[in-house]
Parts: C-alpha cells; structure tokens; sequence
C-alpha cells in the first residue's frame, strides 16, 4: 500500500485544486494507495490573517486561482468572509474526524465550505454543523472543539511538518519517499504515483 501524505490548509485555494488533482489521478488505483491528510498554518495566531478585499488577494486569484480554476473545470470561489479564518479549530476538528475514519471527507467537506459555499470554518457552529454532515456526532464534536481536547496533537502534527520535514509552503505531497512541492498536473501526479506503487 502507497502511503501517500498531502499537507495543506484549508484556506489556500491551491489545496483545494489540489485535492481535486489528486482523486482525479487516482482513478482506479484508489485500492493501492492511503492517503493521509497533515495540517498546516499559512497564518497561524497572531499572524494578521489576509482580506479578500485587499489587493494582494484579489490579484492572486484574477491572475493565478481563477485561470488555474478554469483551466481544471474546478468550481471555486474567493470566499467574501473577512478577514479569513484561522484554521486551528478546524484542524483541531480534523484530528477527531480522523480518529473516526472520516479524516478524508472531512478535508473535503472544509474545502468546499470554504472555496464553494464561503462558510466561516473558524466558527465553531460552522465547524459543528459541517462535521454532522460527514457523519461525525455533534454535541461530541462540539465538546471536542470547545475543550481543545486536540490541541496539543495539532501542535505536534504542525512541529513535524516545519522541523521534520521542512514544509514551507502547500500543497506538499509526498509520494511514497518523494517530496512534491505545490500543484502538479494530473497526468505528472498519475505517473508519479504510478512509478511508486509499482517500485
């Protein structure tokens, strides 16, 4: 079995085409590989999240995100919610979903709340409702985030992914024992997985 890890933040738009990028070049090979998901904080507290209405935003989506968008018939949305949510909650979130078998569509579910319906994933009731959706109980998930109970598993998730393996910026995946930095097209990330589940 592939062991494939994709760390990533769900407020990068990249992420998100990424994710896409990823199930689309697994079609049929879905059995051979595991993927985890690993957290990681563009900004995390007290960094100054970003506005979608300023300018650095708005000129990274119009000449970056959207034309990327497009090119992969991906749906996606610069999200009015501002400033843009911290991420630590959510990801907090994340390490019950995946205690209970639902880490995968989970990391979905947050993406298309973010980048589709523009949900404030920040929001505790936010976070409580998305997670009912994939099947997680919610006064359990609710209790979950309120008392922090994964705190300290997240801080060690994001202390492996910056001292242990150097992550700087996302999407990185790696691939079996290759490390991939930022978005490949489907058919590089197809053949990459392709050459590393047969070796």
């Amino acid at each position: 079995m592939l062991q494939i890890k994709v760390y990533s933040d769900y407020v990068c738009p990249y992420c998100f085409l990424g994710e896409v990028v990823l199930e689309r070049a697994l079609k049929g090979m879905e059995d051979k590989v595991q993927i985890e998901w690993m957290p990681f904080e563009l900004r995390p507290e007290p960094t100054p999240t970003l506005k979608p209405e300023g300018d650095y935003l708005q000129t990274t989506w119009q000449n970056s995100v959207y034309p990327m968008a497009k090119d992969l018939d991906i749906p996606i949305v610069l999200p009015k919610v501002s400033p843009q949510p911290y991420t630590h909650l959510a990801f907090e979130g994340y390490q019950y979903a995946k205690e209970k078998g639902k880490g995968e569509a989970y990391t979905h579910r947050m993406f298309t709340a973010f980048f589709q319906e523009e949900q404030d994933i920040g929001e505790i009731d936010v976070l409580t409702k998305l997670a009912r959706e994939v099947g997680l109980i919610e006064e359990e998930f609710r209790q979950v985030i309120v008392s922090r109970k994964y705190k300290e598993t997240h801080q060690q998730e994001l202390r492996k992914a910056y001292e242990g393996v150097g992550v700087q910026a996302v999407p990185t995946f790696i691939v079996g024992n290759k490390i991939v930095r930022g978005l490949l097209r489907e058919p590089d990330l197809r053949e990459l997985i392709k050459r590393e589940t047969e070796s």
